[in-house]
């Protein structure tokens, strides 16, 4: 399998990992061979419930067996997608009330780009540096990686980037400026916390200059750092809300959400100011309906915390200098970047699966599944500090 994939399959590096994959439950993910590979790192935050959840799988095949695809996006009412995105607002504060729904984290942050230029009148856009919102030509503008963008030129014009948690930067956003973009939690950078009310500042900022926030919570979001949402650790309500990966165990997926009067903007002049022919797919909003039930009706948000507190009591050692984030947003900062290379991959020879951030080259990502055990939680930290102690 592994000689077609690397020969059909577009790579996205000269180096996959390539596990030969035969299935997946809870924890574990399974290869060709029948080895169990621990997952501290669910599918990069997706898979919010594990693998393969049974209310999850269950949801998924009585809305299959029902009807899957029947109209593009906006124009039928449909059980999962409504009764879905009205329990999201009966659990986000206000104005946040009315979510589009989308295919991706990427297309939501394409969707609240345009939706904040089209409220507001205003084009330019402020981002902040070392973020990572996707990579849609959009959504890669907003990067300030240069080495990143220089081949994909010209991207999106009118975008800033202020510096994540530096106060004296807020003076760039003005009157000008459509929106602010910022992940509550920055990912790719390291697990970045806001801090000394970081997020109630530039919403200030905002509020005086007539702007929009918004923030990304396509990695903390659906319980991971210990609140369903993690803006609700900073005392900070965006204008428009990005959600994705974790909303659906596993499926693709994004949404934004706003108010009903900011969203209606993208509904006329011009009409069909977005439109997407599998966003709100019923099939995937059914999964993303389980999901969000189990985390309303359950201890694993309020678990994540705790969770974090054994992680951290157990990943002790001289080479992890630093774990950043909160709940089972967890990065490993290592004494160098070669550590922590090896670390994820002599991790995979011994079926624990760790992976790295995008810029931050010293870490190691821990973001497993919310239902992880105890029992799993001490055997990966095991096998963590023996290889740490073997290097």
């Amino acid at each position: 399998m592994n000689k077609d994939f690397l020969q059909y399959q577009a790579q996205t590096s000269p180096y996959p990992l390539g596990m030969e994959v035969s299935h997946a439950s809870g924890s574990y993910i399974y290869d060709t061979n029948g080895n169990a590979h621990l997952d501290f790192v669910a599918g990069v935050s997706a898979c919010t419930l594990g693998h393969c959840h049974p209310e999850v799988v269950d949801a998924i095949k009585n809305q299959v067996e029902k009807y899957m695809h029947v109209m593009v996006y906006g124009e039928y009412s449909q059980s999962p997608a409504t009764t879905y995105t009205k329990l999201l607002a009966d659990n986000l504060p206000e104005p946040l009330e009315v979510t589009y729904l989308v295919n991706s984290g990427t297309e939501a942050i394409e969707g609240a780009l345009k939706l904040a230029r089209r409220y507001t009148g205003r084009s330019q856009i402020i981002a902040a540096k070392s973020a990572y919102h996707g990579n849609t030509m959009g959504s890669l503008s907003l990067m300030d990686f240069e080495e990143r963008k220089s081949v994909f030129r010209p991207l999106l014009p009118d975008i800033y980037h202020i510096d994540f948690n530096n106060d004296k930067d807020l003076e760039k956003i003005t009157n000008k400026t459509a929106c602010v973009i910022l992940e509550t939690i920055q990912g790719g950078a390291g697990f970045i916390l806001p801090k000394n009310d970081y997020l109630k500042k530039v919403k200030a900022r905002c509020e005086e200059m007539g702007a929009l926030l918004i923030l990304d919570e396509i990695q903390p979001g659906f319980g991971r750092t210990g609140k369903l949402f993690a803006f609700e650790h900073f005392d900070c309500v965006p204008d428009i809300l990005v959600i994705g990966k974790g909303m659906a165990s596993g499926l693709p997926v994004g949404a934004f959400t706003a108010s009903k009067e900011i969203m209606h903007t993208l509904s006329e002049n011009p009409k069909m100011g977005h439109i997407t022919t599998f966003g709100g797919n019923p099939v995937i909003a059914a999964s993303s309906l389980a999901t969000l039930n189990v985390l309303l009706n359950s201890n694993l948000i309020a678990e994540t915390l705790r969770k974090e507190t054994l992680f951290k009591s157990l990943l002790k050692h001289p080479k992890i200098k630093e774990i950043r984030g909160r709940g089972l947003m967890l990065a490993l900062l290592m004494d160098t970047p070669e550590t922590a290379n090896e670390l994820v991959l002599r991790a995979k020879e011994k079926n624990l699966i760790l992976f790295w951030l995008l810029f931050e080259n010293r870490a190691v990502r821990i973001s497993p599944p919310l239902t992880i055990s105890d029992k799993e939680i001490k055997e990966g930290c095991a096998i963590i500090l023996a290889l740490l102690n073997s290097m």
